[in-house]
C-alpha cells in the first residue's frame, strides 16, 4: 500500500482539480446574481450530462460510475415526484427528501468500495437489486397519507436549526461518506475517489437547496458531470501512468521528449540482476521490488522527473540542468536505493524458472541478456537460489547501474542523447553495476555494493 502523504502538492492538485474546481464554477454561476442561467438551459445540462455519463460509464465498463449516476438520477426522480417539484415542509414530498438524503450517502459508499469488475451479469444484477430494494423502500415510506419519515431518519441529536434543510442522520452519513472517500483519495490516488467526494459534495449543496427545482437539478448536473470527467480523468491516468507502480510511463516520456529543450539531462536507471530477483523469488515479489525502486525514484532531488519506460527501466530527465548540476543528486540517488532494505514478505524461493522468449525482449534488452547470461555463466553462478539464500522475512539489497547524457555540439537530437546515456548504463552493467556512469569522456562515478546482494 502507498504511503500516504497529506503534504504531497501533486496528490493535493489532483484532489481539488477538476472535482473541486467545477463545482467552484457551478456554485458561481448558479448561486451568483451576475448570471442567471435559464430552466432550459439547465434542463439540456442536466439531461445532456447524464445521458452522456450514462453512455461513457457503459462504453468503459465502468459500473461504479454507472450505477452512482444511476443513484443520482432515480433519487432526483423520487424527490420530483413525491414533492411534486415543490419543496415540502411535510407529507410525502419531505418523506422522500429525509429518506433520499440517507440512501444517498450510503450509496456512494458502497459503490465506492466495492471492487470494479466491470459491467458482468452478476455486477450488473447485485447493483440492480439494491437500487431496486431501495426504490420499493422508499415508495413504502412516502405513502400518500404520511408527513414524515420514520422517526430514526430524523432525529435530533443537536436541536433544530432552521438553516440546515438536511435531516441530522442523514448529515452525519454525509461526514461519514466523505471522510471514507477523502481516505481512499490519499491511499489510492484514484479519480474516481476524487470525482466520487466531489460529487457527493455537490448533491450535498443540491440537498442543501431543497432538492428540487433549477437550481438543485444543476446542482445535481453538476455531481453527475463532476463524475463524467472521473471518468476522463481514469482514462488518462492509465494511458499516461505506469498501474504497478504510479510513475508516468512510456507515453508521457515521449511527450516530455518532444519538449525537452537544451540544456537538459538523460539519465537511464536499471534494476541489476532484476531477472535473476525475479526468478529466484517470484514476479510477486519483483513487483514489490519495482515499486519500491520506483518510489526512490519519484523522489530524486535536482529537478529530475522519473519515468518507467519497460521492465526494469526507468528514465530520469532533468529539464534545464547541466551534468554537473545532475550528478551529486543521481549518486545520492543511487546511494538511497543500494541503503533501502528490502524485506521478502512472503513466497519461498524458485526452483523452476520460466524463462521469456528473446523474441519479446527489445533488441537492445535481448543484447544486454545474452551479455549479462554469458558473464554469469563465466562465474559460473547457478540458475537456482544458492542453499544459503534469504528467505521469507530476511531483509535483502537492491542496487541500480545509471547511464548519464546531455546534449553537446556532437549530440544535438534528443533521440541521440538516449542513446549515449543507454551506451554509459551498458557499461556501467559491464564495469560491475551499482554505480553512475557519464557518458563519453567524462569520468564515471564508482560505488562498490557494501554488503552482498541478490538484486
Amino acid at each position: 500500500m502507498p504511503t500516504v502523504d497529506l503534504w504531497n502538492q501533486g496528490a493535493l492538485k489532483s484532489l481539488v482539480i477538476p472535482g473541486g474546481l467545477w463545482l467552484l464554477i457551478a456554485i458561481a454561476l448558479f448561486q451568483g446574481r451576475w448570471v442567471t442561467v435559464p430552466a432550459t438551459g439547465v434542463d439540456f445540462y442536466y439531461y445532456s450530462v447524464f445521458g452522456l455519463g450514462i453512455l461513457l460509464a457503459w462504453r468503459f465498463h465502468s459500473s461504479r460510475i454507472l450505477f452512482t449516476l444511476l443513484t443520482l438520477l432515480l433519487a432526483h426522480r423520487a424527490l420530483e415526484f413525491f414533492s411534486a417539484g415543490r419543496v415540502a415542509a411535510t407529507g410525502p414530498g419531505r418523506a422522500a427528501f429525509e429518506v433520499v438524503a440517507f440512501l444517498l450517502p450510503v450509496n456512494f459508499v458502497i459503490f465506492a468500495i466495492i471492487h470494479e469488475n466491470g459491467l458482468s451479469l452478476s455486477a450488473v444484477a447485485s447493483r440492480l437489486a439494491l437500487l431496486f430494494f431501495e426504490s420499493v423502500f422508499v415508495a413504502v415510506i412516502c405513502r400518500p397519507q404520511v408527513a414524515h419519515a420514520p422517526g430514526f431518519l430524523h432525529p435530533a441529536f443537536l436541536g433544530r436549526h432552521a438553516w440546515i434543510q438536511i435531516p441530522q442522520l442523514a448529515l452525519f452519513a454525509f461526514v461519514a461518506a466523505f471522510v471514507l472517500l477523502l481516505a481512499r483519495f490519499l491511499i489510492f490516488r484514484k479519480p474516481v475517489d476524487s470525482g466520487l467526494l466531489w460529487s457527493l459534495t455537490a448533491a450535498l449543496v443540491a440537498l442543501q437547496v431543497g432538492g428540487v427545482g433549477r437550481i438543485a437539478s444543476a446542482y445535481l448536473a453538476t455531481a453527475g458531470f463532476i463524475l463524467v470527467s472521473s471518468i476522463i480523468e481514469n482514462s488518462y491516468l492509465l494511458a499516461y501512468h505506469d498501474e504497478l507502480t504510479t510513475l508516468p510511463a512510456r507515453r508521457a516520456f515521449n511527450e516530455a521528449v518532444l519538449r525537452l529543450q537544451s540544456p537538459y539531462v538523460v539519465a537511464l536507471v536499471d534494476i541489476d540482476h532484476f531477472k535473476r530477483f525475479n526468478d529466484t523469488y517470484g514476479h510477486e515479489t519483483g513487483d514489490q521490488v519495482l515499486r519500491m525502486v520506483a518510489a526512490r525514484l519519484a523522489r530524486v532531488s535536482g529537478g529530475g522527473r522519473a519515468y518507467r519506460v519497460g521492465g526494469e527501466e526507468f528514465t530520469i530527465l532533468f529539464p534545464g540542468k547541466s551534468l554537473k548540476e545532475v550528478q551529486p543528486h543521481l549518486e545520492l540517488l543511487r546511494t538511497v536505493i543500494e541503503g533501502s532494505a528490502f524485506r521478502l514478505r512472503g513466497g519461498v524461493e524458485r526452483r523452476n524458472f520460466a524463462r521469456v522468449p528473446d523474441q519479446a525482449i527489445p533488441d537492445r534488452r535481448r543484447r544486454r541478456r545474452k551479455d549479462e547470461d554469458r558473464r554469469t555463466s563465466a562465474r559460473k553462478v547457478s540458475a537456482s537460489p544458492p542453499r544459503d539464500a534469504p528467505g521469507v522475512g530476511r531483509d535483502l539489497s537492491v542496487t541500480v547501474s545509471i547511464g548519464v547524457a546531455e546534449p553537446n555540439a556532437r549530440m544535438r537530437e534528443a533521440g541521440q542523447v538516449i542513446q549515449a546515456a543507454d551506451k554509459a548504463l551498458y557499461r556501467a552493467k559491464q564495469a560491475g553495476r551499482n554505480r553512475v556512469e557519464i557518458a563519453g569522456p567524462a569520468k564515471s562515478r564508482t560505488r562498490r555494493e557494501t554488503r552482498p546482494s541478490v538484486a
